[in-house]
């Protein structure tokens, strides 16, 4: 009878069959040792038929695996290895779904990136933080986790936003295994059922078989990527260029058109005007701050910045509705980004336009960097050294003529010193100017003759955090000194973020002036009414100095001049006229003393006027 056995095992019998000989045996009225032995050899037979049916599903997963690992490494697409990786995922242990998450070192969490047999939007767009649910546990830990029954299982911490994606994609049980590059993880690949299911340890060891596979696939698409964008456009010409002649010229033209331009010293816009011809359709090119320098663009909604981002990461054009987005960072910082509109979606020419515009912007901000550093050397020297020879050739040299009328501004930027250097470096050089920083200020010398004009036009370009003084640069070591104390004078009369020159800042600037214009002053606070003296042969100034000096009062102010406090009164009223109303405001009443006393003190004969 054991033979029996044998035979059935031979021939991959199930397991109601191995029922048989029992029965027979016993219909044939065997006694009970030998049915007794026959169940034994029935028991020791099942138990050798799932050995061997083991055995055999382990060499079947292991040949999957097999092939498995043979395809990856036979994929270079790095979105097309993740789609292989959750597929066959979801084919060894035969679930409901299989999907993947991978780790955005931004963020400092995982994402879902992507997935097999899911039906959920919610699901599809997740975000896993470290430690939370079952998949940020294994991130966290670096551990395969389990559970036959998620939403019951108080061994994970649960969080709003994944229990319901979870529950909308109708999720039961869920197995979880980190993908590993050394020590690091850079995701977790998931396989999950809608109904109670245990995983056996032998699933457990399958899935992550794969996840170690798939983790070696991901790292080595990644860096073929990288790879393939540098020989993107080569590859593809070739391949081309025996099906399509034509649009293998149109690249090669478009690349020897570019490249040329870049040697004849052409500008972005000339490439813009390339890819346009070449391609068709309206090309716009942005800084790294999203400001256009060519083309129009319109509004922009953030989807855009992110595939440009998306751009940036991946190294290849992305699609964004009808615009195709091209960017190029240097370091891990934006410097450029093409938007094409166009139906021709010829890829590689816009890649290599952006490569060609970001060169450009490298070599525009190497040349502005190293010329401000020249203007701001010689700047430097014609303040601190302003004797010394050859300064006046280094100017001619930056196109800088020294003899024609210049403004020297001093800004005060409260703490915005490269943004402020940075401007003022950029507006002198398109000014035919110079620029410097000096710790926490900012100088210019600028062509012009109104220095309060161009203080307040550059405290304005600057914001509301730059105060800027400025005088006429008759020797700009002294003018430079004038526009410092003005811009700290500003400050101090809680005028920041103002600009102006020291003749506007009345018998303030006249203190702070270096030249100290004392008759323009005086003229400018007294003239009505020294001219009023002048022809009518009043008294006006001589009562409007026994008025200050008498405290304000009119009585003691006819004591002293000898005449009818009505005549003072009388006086007053006229003075009030010709100065014009608030004129005994402190402010104004101190200016008109000042003036009155400089009208004394510095001869006012010598200054067109008579003397009180």
């Amino acid at each position: 009878m054991a033979r029996r056995f044998l035979e059935l095992l031979a021939r991959e019998a199930s397991a109601v069959e191995f029922e048989g000989p029992v029965l027979e045996a016993r219909a044939s009225g065997a006694d009970a040792a030998t049915l007794e032995e026959l169940e034994r050899a029935k028991v020791e037979a099942l138990k050798v038929r799932e050995l061997l049916r083991r055995r055999a599903r382990r060499e079947a997963e292991l040949t999957a695996l097999y092939d498995t690992a043979g395809d990856l490494a036979a994929l270079r697409d790095l979105d097309a290895v993740l789609e292989a990786i959750v597929h066959r995922a979801r084919q060894l242990l035969g679930t409901d779904t299989a999907y993947l998450t991978l780790h955005d070192p931004d963020r400092g969490d995982t994402y879902m990136r992507v997935t097999s047999g899911s039906t959920s939007a919610a699901f599809q767009s997740l975000r896993l933080e470290m430690g939370a649910g079952l998949g940020g546990l294994v991130a966290q830990t670096a551990m395969p986790y389990w559970t036959a029954n998620y939403p019951e299982d108080q061994r994970f911490r649960h969080t709003r936003n994944i229990d319901s994606a979870v529950h909308e994609e109708g999720l039961i049980a869920i197995l979880g295994v980190p993908l590993r590059l050394g020590q690091r993880v850079i995701g977790v690949l998931f396989a999950a059922n809608r109904g109670v299911r245990p995983f056996l340890q032998e699933e457990v060891a399958l899935l992550s078989s794969l996840a170690a596979h798939a983790a070696v696939a991901i790292d080595n698409a990644r860096l073929l990527q990288e790879t393939r964008n540098a020989l993107e456009e080569l590859s593809r010409a070739h391949r081309s260029a025996r099906e399509h002649g034509e649009v293998v010229e149109r690249a090669a033209q478009a690349h020897d058109r570019m490249t040329s331009l870049v040697l004849r010293g052409g500008g972005i816009e000339d490439v813009a005007a390339v890819v346009t011809e070449v391609l068709g359709g309206s090309l716009a090119v942005l800084d790294d701050l999203g400001r256009p320098i060519t083309g129009e663009v319109g509004a922009l909604d953030a989807g855009v910045f992110e595939a440009a981002q998306a751009s940036r990461a991946l190294g290849r054009t992305v699609r964004k509705g009808d615009l195709l987005i091209a960017s190029v960072d240097v370091g891990g910082e934006p410097l450029c980004t093409l938007l094409l509109r166009s139906d021709d979606a010829d890829e590689r020419i816009l890649e290599r336009a952006a490569l060609v515009c970001a060169l450009l912007l490298l070599f525009r901000r190497s040349v502005a960097e190293a010329e401000g550093r020249v203007r701001g050397e010689l700047l430097d020297d014609l303040i601190s050294r302003p004797g010394s020879p050859g300064l006046a050739d280094r100017a001619r040299r930056l196109g800088v003529d020294l003899g024609a009328p210049h403004v020297v501004v001093v800004v005060r930027h409260d703490g915005q010193r490269e943004r402020a250097a940075f401007w003022a470096s950029s507006h002198a050089a398109l000014h035919h100017g110079l620029a410097a920083a000096r710790g926490e200020e900012v100088v210019l010398l600028l062509p012009g003759d109104d220095p309060g004009a161009m203080a307040r036009k550059i405290a304005a370009e600057l914001g509301a955090r730059a105060t800027a003084g400025a005088a006429r640069s008759r020797e700009v070591a002294q003018a430079y000194q004038e526009a410092r104390r003005c811009a700290e004078a500003l400050i101090a009369l809680g005028r920041a973020g103002d600009g102006a020159s020291a003749a506007e800042l009345g018998f303030v600037g006249l203190l702070l002036g270096e030249g100290r214009d004392v008759p323009g002053f005086v003229g400018s606070v007294l003239g009505p009414v020294v001219d009023y003296d002048v022809r009518r042969g009043t008294a006006l100034v001589d009562t409007l100095a026994a008025y200050f000096a008498s405290g304000g009062s009119p009585s003691r102010t006819a004591e002293a001049m000898h005449i009818h406090v009505n005549t003072v009164t009388q006086r007053l009223e006229r003075v009030g006229k010709l100065l014009g109303e608030g004129w005994l405001e402190p402010e104004r009443a101190l200016e008109i003393q000042l003036a009155l006393r400089l009208h004394t003190i510095s001869g006012a004969k010598s200054m067109g006027f008579p003397p009180i």
